[in-house]
């Protein structure tokens, strides 16, 4: 089972702009989503990802480099997983139920909550509007890949099954994803391992876990 270090990210206030996290996560060490479970999907996009915590909210970077993408929904809760798709799901406090979160690569978000994948409850729109969400879609590379960025701050407000006041020292359960159900090359591709005859990302027993650090004293001076 992986596990992640989750380190605290000093200066980056509520009101912040996103870019400003943004550039603060380029400072970290990036994490590769080298899982591709299902040998059938042979095309293996390169992902990488960085995440921290400003105590307030979840700071979270994805890069991207792909064949091909697409961007087709641009309403919130939309089935973006059909798009040009990364995705973050964690479990707190070692709780069955889990929160997904699903961006395609222009930002447009679907999110919920629930066990599993059948019966999920949609986060309110007003709720996920909250998320500060940074993309950028770059030219195409010598190789011809495509490369695109999406920065993300995600507020505990948005956990709204949850009284979340923190994350300093939260222990969780949690997976990251790249997919694109309808791109030419369909992929699948995850952080922690799945073991699943077909691609299913809603597989709580397969999530790696992530401790988020603790505010050093320093910050208080």
């Amino acid at each position: 089972m992986n596990h992640i270090q989750i380190p605290y990210i000093a200066f980056i206030k509520r009101n912040h702009p996103i870019e400003e996290a943004s550039a603060k996560l380029d400072d970290l060490n990036k994490t590769e989503l080298a899982e591709s479970p299902w040998a059938n999907y042979e095309h293996k996009p390169i992902v990488r990802f960085a995440i921290g915590h400003a105590g307030h909210s979840i700071l979270l970077k994805y890069q991207v480099s792909e064949k091909s993408i697409l961007a087709v929904h641009r309403t919130t809760n939309q089935p973006v997983y059909e798009d040009s798709c990364v995705e973050f799901f964690i479990a707190f406090n070692g709780e069955e139920k889990y929160y997904n979160f699903e961006f395609n690569c222009m930002g447009t978000c679907l999110a919920g909550f629930g066990s599993g994948r059948v019966g999920r409850e949609l986060l309110p729109v007003d709720l996920i509007k909250e998320i500060k969400v940074h993309s950028i879609i770059k030219a195409t590379s010598a190789d011809g890949f495509i490369n695109w960025e999406l920065s993300l701050m995600i507020p505990l407000t948005v956990f709204c099954r949850h009284r979340l006041t923190f994350m300093e020292g939260q222990y969780c359960k949690m997976n990251f994803y790249k997919c694109g159900d309808h791109l030419p090359e369909p992929h699948f591709l995850a952080w922690n391992n799945i073991v699943s005859p077909d691609p299913d990302f809603h597989l709580p027993e397969f999530f790696g876990t992530g401790l988020f650090g603790l505010i050093p004293e320093t910050v208080f001076i």
